[in-house]
Formats: C-alpha cells, sequence, structure tokens
C-alpha cells in the first residue's frame, strides 16, 4: 500500500503542466513541493521528524526520489534540514542544492554531499537548472546580517521562474528598507508569504521572527502577485498565527487580489 508521501509524490509525476500553470504542494511550515513544467522543485523541505512538531512530515526523506532542485534559505532546520540532505541527495541522485553561498561551506562540510550539486547564491545572483531559474534576494531575519567583510547575506529570499510563472519564496523575512524595489524586478504569479509575526517573548527564547500578518498583507498589496498564500504559522504552538486573520485582513484591504490558504499535503494545480 503506498503511503501517503509516495502519494503525493506520484501525484507530482504524473500531473501535466501546462504552460503558464504550476502545481504546488504544502509540506507544513515554509516547505514545498513546486512543480514547473517536467522540473520539480523542493522549497525549504523540513523533513525531520522533531518532537516538537504538530504533525509528521507529509513526505518521508527516503521517499523523495523525485527531487531536480532543493532549495533552503537559510540555514535553521526547517528551512535547511542537514539531517535529511544527505538521505534526500542519495534518493534523488541527480538533484541539485541551492543555498547562501554564505553557509555553503559548512553546509557541505556537514552534510558530505559533493560540492558540485551544490549551489551557492547571494543578493541578486542567479542560477538556471534545468528550466528553472532561481534568483536571490536578501531576507532580514529579523535582520539582514550583512558580512561585511564577505559581502554575503546569510538568509535569502528565493525567486522561481519556469514555465512562464514566477513564485516568490521570501524564507524568514521581516519588512526591510528596499525590499519593495527589488521584488519589483519581477511580475510575480505567486507569493508565499510567512505570517507568523514576532514579538519580545519569542525574541528572548532564540524564537526569531518574521513579518506579521498586516506586513505580509501589506507587502502583497505592494508587489501585487496573481496569488498570496500564507505560511509558516502552523509548525510550532509557540510560534503561530490564525491565518484567516491574513485572509480577512488582505479581502477588506486589498479586495482585488488573491488568497488561498493550502492544505497539508494536497497537490493543487494552479492557473
Amino acid at each position: 500500500m503506498e503511503t501517503i508521501g509516495q502519494k503525493i509524490i506520484s501525484e507530482i509525476n504524473s500531473l501535466n503542466i501546462k504552460k503558464g500553470q504550476a502545481a504546488l504542494c504544502w509540506l507544513g511550515q515554509h516547505s514545498y513541493v513546486l512543480k514547473l513544467g517536467k522540473t520539480v522543485i523542493y522549497i525549504d523541505p523540513y523533513l525531520s521528524l522533531d518532537n516538537g512538531r504538530n504533525f509528521p512530515p507529509p513526505i518521508k526523506a527516503e521517499e523523495l526520489t523525485n527531487a531536480d532542485i532543493i532549495t533552503g534559505s537559510h540555514d535553521h532546520i526547517d528551512h535547511i534540514d542537514r539531517r535529511v540532505w544527505p538521505t534526500i541527495a542519495s534518493k534523488s541522485p541527480s538533484s541539485v542544492f541551492v543555498l547562501p553561498r554564505a553557509v555553503k561551506d559548512s553546509v557541505q562540510k556537514e552534510t558530505g554531499i559533493p560540492e558540485n550539486r551544490l549551489r551557492g547564491l547571494n543578493d541578486g545572483e542567479t542560477v538556471k537548472i534545468k528550466d528553472v531559474t532561481i534568483s536571490a534576494i536578501p531576507a532580514a531575519h529579523e535582520f539582514l546580517d550583512y558580512d561585511e567583510k564577505t559581502g554575503l547575506y546569510p538568509h535569502l529570499g528565493f525567486i522561481f521562474e519556469g514555465n512562464g510563472v514566477t513564485l516568490y519564496h521570501p524564507g524568514d523575512c521581516c519588512i526591510y528598507e528596499g525590499i519593495h524595489a527589488k521584488l519589483r524586478k519581477w511580475k510575480i504569479n505567486i507569493a508565499t508569504l510567512p505570517i507568523n509575526g514576532r514579538d519580545a517573548e519569542r525574541y528572548s527564547r532564540n524564537c526569531i521572527g518574521n513579518m506579521t500578518y498586516q506586513e505580509a498583507a501589506d507587502l502583497a498589496g505592494s508587489i501585487k502577485p496573481s496569488l498570496t498564500i500564507p505560511a509558516h504559522y502552523d509548525m510550532f504552538t509557540g510560534n503561530s498565527i490564525d491565518p484567516k486573520l491574513f485572509i480577512d485582513y488582505m479581502k477588506v484591504k486589498y479586495p482585488e487580489l488573491k488568497t488561498m490558504l493550502m492544505e497539508h499535503g494536497k497537490v493543487t494545480k494552479i492557473n
């Protein structure tokens, strides 16, 4: 009998994605499976079986056999899951891993993934893998944490372009000066925005924050994606928010913009 993860992978593999379409499956937190054309991308897959999770990963690392690209926007376990990257690399042997250049050497040393399968990016840089182009911009988590000596940013957002679709994945990010201008370089079709926010109590226990749901809504109102999907609110009890607050706020303030709540493990075709 097929597991849930195997069913998701079979469905992703069998989908015929027409020009201008994408398939998206939410794995929880800020993790997605994205299919553009024939290319399958795992965005920040968090698949470790940690006790603090509110639910298990829909796909197990050992089931992940169809990846062309795996991304990690920054070096926190729910975005670069170092414990499972070696398994993913083994089960999807032709896959390429995209991550901030600031952490590339450290990740390579710990995971043992061959360097020629790792692509390190920094602000303004782009890599093309198969028929998908990935561009990087900085993310502020809660600060930009720019290293003046190396010129590198440890936290990135990724813009995926392929099959006539552009998707923006901010990683963990707060609003910072210049982010709107950077994003207006693209006509974004899909934006997956973190909404869990931040506060002193969380920061005091080293739980670093994101946009509030209002800030995420205002970012969407500025860059006007065709579809905005809230994320990063569901995984940990002490770092959550009701996504309906975001949806309701968008309906009132930006009624012309489309939003969607995703379900864990459900594959959705987006036009």
